[in-house]
């Protein structure tokens, strides 16, 4: 095994990687734990990978088949969200910005907990992960157009939720 091409895979998808594992986790310390078990077997099967965009995507889809079954293992879905992972850094902001920002937050949270799986999983990847369309296609294994029309219909199903519930949703 090439010890720098493994750092450099590494050092490229462990803040991805991470993101994906703690949305569907909805923990830190099970996102490090999915994670890094998830670098371990590609330590393992480090020479099936012919590149080291097949050894990304191979990873995304580990994490992801990982923290899903971290969620099973449970045996329940995680009723509370853990801290929210801070997207602006170095913005000083009140204490009332960051209650709405946070409630916003476990409210999103909440509405894409209740999507089709199919749905709530490209978003994930797309949001959380920040692949691109074809990204998602790959690790998925559905391809790009279809990533396109689940993004598309996931977004509109979180906004009928949030009409239905009395939060106006707005298109700008």
């Amino acid at each position: 095994m090439d010890d720098l091409a493994f750092k450099a895979l590494y050092d490229e998808t462990f803040t991805m990687l991470f993101r994906v594992a703690r949305r569907i986790t909805a923990s830190d310390e099970a996102a490090e734990d999915v994670v890094h078990d998830s670098y371990i077997k590609a330590v393992e099967r480090w020479g099936i990978f012919p590149t080291k965009d097949d050894a990304k995507y191979w990873l995304i889809r580990v994490v992801k088949n990982n923290a899903l079954n971290w969620i099973k293992r449970k045996g329940r879905e995680q009723k509370v969200y853990q801290r929210y992972l801070k997207e602006m850094d170095g913005v000083s902001e009140s204490p009332e910005d960051v209650t709405i920002k946070g409630e916003a937050s476990v409210e999103i949270r909440r509405y894409l907990d209740r999507l089709p799986e199919k749905y709530r999983m490209v978003l994930v990847l797309k949001e959380y992960g920040l692949l691109n369309y074809k990204e998602i296609g790959r690790v998925l294994g559905i391809a790009e157009g279809n990533v396109k029309v689940r993004v598309f219909r996931a977004r509109e199903a979180l906004a009928a939720m949030m009409r239905e519930d009395g939060n106006d949703v707005s298109r700008s």
